[in-house]
């Protein structure tokens, strides 16, 4: 008697399994309470102008997943740190432009197309004056950001930009950052 094993190959372009991402599109259109996310982080001082960040897991459909990462970040020697890490605005533009890859890749491998370089350059600007309190008519944050994404692959002029426009849609980060998020603070002092 012979038996016979059928190897079903997964459809992955790009390094993303594109079935998986399909299916749970399906599940979340079918469920939307599978859909819905909670991220947390806990940043605590290190000292100087060094911070670390956290993250335990994250839940997604109401079921939690651990994961454990920690990061460092810093200020420049200029800004009075020890210049060990990354500040918080690289950080604020890499999380953009992570997010940002993330929809461009994944949104290229939904359509079969094939990437061979992807990169995104973000830039801002700071005025010092806001964040050191010196004029409250400066805004102490980035009032724009502007950013370049160089792409290249199989896929037409026309297919990119159907591409770009999901990616400006579908994005969190850069729909966070392009609106206004409610922040909800809550000091505890002990």
């Amino acid at each position: 008697m012979s038996t016979t094993i059928q190897t079903i190959k997964a459809n992955v372009v790009n390094g993303i399994n594109v079935d998986d991402l399909l299916a749970l599109r399906a599940k979340v259109e079918q469920d939307p309470s599978k859909g819905i996310t909670n991220w947390r982080v806990i940043t605590t001082w290190q000292g100087q102008t060094q911070s670390r960040a956290e993250v335990s897991g994250f839940s997604i459909g109401g079921e939690e997943v651990p994961r454990r990462f920690s990061f460092d970040a810093d200020e420049p020697y200029e800004l009075g740190g020890s210049n060990a890490f990354p500040n918080p605005q690289e950080y604020l533009l890499a999380a953009l432009n992570a997010c940002m890859t993330v929809g461009y890749v994944a949104q290229c491998a939904i359509r079969g197309i094939t990437l061979k370089h992807l990169e995104i350059e973000t830039k801002g600007e700071i005025d010092l004056r806001g964040f050191l309190g010196i004029d409250s008519a400066i805004a102490s944050g980035y009032e724009s950001l502007s950013y370049t994404v160089r792409i290249k692959g199989d896929g037409t002029e026309q297919q990119f930009a159907e591409v770009h426009e999901a990616v400006m849609a579908t994005s969190p980060n850069f729909f966070s950052i392009g609106n206004a998020v409610a922040l909800k603070p809550t000091l505890v002092v002990e």
